[in-house]
Parts: C-alpha cells; structure tokens; sequence
C-alpha cells in the first residue's frame, strides 16, 4: 500500500487504474483503505497473439485455463484486433502500437505468453519482464521456440510433412505449449445478443447460414458459385432456411445468389452484426475462414468444407462435420491449384446437404 496526500492507494488490486476512478469507487464511493471490493493481483500475466482475427478466436479458450490455475490474475493482452476480444474476461486489451509496447516494457510480468511466429511479436517478448516465458522469441534474427513445449507447434509450421501427420488441434496445441492439457475449454466470446439488433428471419424454419467467402489468401478453398445454388435449391426443398453470410468482398457474390435463389440476404455488416447474424443460425456451412471461428465461438453446429488444411488442426466440440472432396488434395496449404481446377469442385451439393441434415439440431 502506498500513501499519496494522506490517502492509502492499493496499486496491486485489480480494479485500480491509477489514470482514471476505478469501477468500486464510482459504485460505491469506496476509498482503497477500506474498500470491500478489494483483491489483490496474484499474478500479472501477458498474451501475445496480434492477428488474424480467427486465431485470436481461437486462443481464447487460454484464458478459462488461466483463470482457474490462477485466480485474481490480471490478464492483459496484445494484438491487431482488440474488439473481437470478450471486454468483461479480460482485464486489459491492448492494441498493438508504439504506446503498447512501450507500456509493456515498463511492467513486470509474472508471465508471458507469445503464440505469434511473427518476427516483431518475437523481438518484443525479447524485452518483456517476465520470469515465465512460453511461446516462441527471437533468436538470431528469426523466430524460436523458448522452451521444448512450444517446439511441436514450431515444428509443424516449418515442415508440410510433419504438418500432414500431426493429430493435435490448434487449441490442444497452444495449451501444451502454455504447460497444460487441453480440457475441452470452450472459447470466450460475445454473441452482441444484448445490441438490439432486429432481424426479419422466419421463426418456423432451421436457419441455415452459408458463408460463401474466404478471403484473399487461399483461394483453392473456395466453392464454386454454381453448387452454392444448388445447394440453396436442395435446402428450399428440404423446408430450410438458407441464409448467406459473408462481408463486403462477398456482396456481389451474394447478392447474384439470392437473385437467383431467392435466398435470403440481408446485406454485409459490422463484424458486431455480422457475429450476431451467425448466431441467430441453427447450423453453418463455412470454409476455413474467420466464420468458421466465430461459428465455433458461438458453439453453433457447423459443416465445414475443407481441403487444403489438415482436418485434425479444428476443434469442433463434437459440433458438427468437416467434409471434403472425394478427390485428394495435391495443394496443402497453397494458395492456388497446381492442377488448374480446386479440388472443391469435387465436394457436391448433395454430400454437404447430406452433412447438413446429420448435424442439425
């Protein structure tokens, strides 16, 4: 405890802010002296995973783990995308920018975790306090594993052979490398049911969502736009509700489809909307994409169509089926087809609607 100007300031709790009132005090007026609300930090502990926003997603199951293992820590964590983060399970969400990270080295840490290869996150993790450091650093000039936990993961991102037989998930992955069994932790998320938003949705029906996108990077995962609309024609006929999801890149895509299928679409939205949207489905059907996260985060029942990734990296939760083409994969984690024609043109319509009736609930 520290004295300024007479009064008694308890820095080492996890309400105080130093900058600002902290939450007990506008509630209650509490000074720290004698504040009930008062609990003292018992670990301060850093996570570094900046980006993309599905691997920040998917990271959040850490921090059911943390919690338990060490109650009353003070969790802050880095990265890009600070708003897909749940505000009310983390005590401090940082953006990535020169303020944080001149912030952070200005703090003793009891612990760090870096989940991020990147060769930036490595160097700042260089020059974190932190007596406990797990996760990967740098190390003459490129990104290392800091102890032997994080070597399995480190591994199968620098070799597609060792990649192809591993059997772990993501989530398994990151636990192990953070010294603990994965559990089945769900991940940690908001639904932004509480935002009012209105949807014109019919109540009767299964809500089928298909996320028609993927982005820009692998385009080999994409499905062609004619089984999209025999897909939605199978579903209609089976007394479904398709409803396409997807952002601003998959607007026009979108908008043919449900010209032509009669579909319903509701236009691209903030991520916030977007999230909600999904969460209003009774199952999705998605690539590997940041859908596919927020489906999982949402603990949606899903089909997911996959080829060039290995299916063991996707902790569904027993949630659903991952479905992929008949024919082989010659592409692993490739951006374009070496054949001239993806693979995913073998998936059919039928086999995803077969998927769709067996797992939705």
């Amino acid at each position: 405890m520290e004295s300024i100007a007479g009064l008694d300031i308890k820095t080492d709790c996890l309400f105080f802010k130093g900058d600002l009132p902290c939450a007990p005090h506008k509630k209650t007026g509490e000074h720290c002296a004698s504040c009930a609300a008062y609990q003292k930090i018992s670990k301060r502990i850093l996570i570094i995973k900046l980006g993309a926003i599905g691997d920040v997603i998917r990271t959040t199951p850490l921090i059911r783990r943390i919690r338990k293992e060490f109650p009353n820590a003070k969790i802050s964590w880095l990265t890009h995308t600070p708003a897909i983060l749940p505000a009310q399970a983390i005590d401090e969400i940082l953006k990535y920018d020169f303020t944080s990270v001149l912030y952070l080295q200005q703090v003793k840490f009891d612990i760090v975790y870096n989940l991020d290869k990147d060769k930036d996150a490595c160097a700042l993790v260089n020059t974190i306090n932190a007596p406990h450091r797990f996760g990967y650093c740098l190390k003459d000039g490129v990104p290392f594993p800091m102890n032997q936990l994080a070597e399995h993961k480190f591994s199968t991102g620098l070799f597609d052979d060792v990649s192809k037989a591993n059997q772990k998930s993501y989530v398994q992955e990151i636990f192990e490398l953070a010294g603990w069994n994965f559990e089945g932790e769900e991940y940690l998320f908001d639904n932004h049911q509480d935002k009012g938003f209105v949807w014109n949705l019919p109540a009767e029906k299964k809500l089928i969502g298909l996320n028609t996108g993927c982005g820009d990077r692998w385009t080999t995962r994409l499905w062609p736009e004619t089984h999209w609309v025999k897909l939605i024609q199978l579903l209609q006929q089976e007394g479904f509700e398709p409803v396409l999801l997807g952002g601003e890149q998959e607007h026009e895509k979108n908008s043919k489809l449900a010209n032509l299928t009669g579909a319903h679409y509701s236009g691209f939205h903030s991520l916030p909307k977007f999230i909600n949207l999904m969460y209003q489905m009774d199952l999705i059907v998605t690539q590997v994409t940041m859908a596919m996260h927020i489906a999982v985060a949402l603990q949606k029942q899903m089909v997911l169509m996959n080829n060039i990734f290995n299916p063991f990296e996707f902790e569904l939760y027993q949630r659903g089926q991952i479905i992929s083409p008949s024919k082989p994969c010659e592409c692993y984690f490739q951006g374009t087809c070496k054949n001239g024609q993806s693979c995913m043109t073998e998936l059919s319509p039928e086999s995803v609607l077969h998927a769709i009736i067996a797992n939705v609930k």
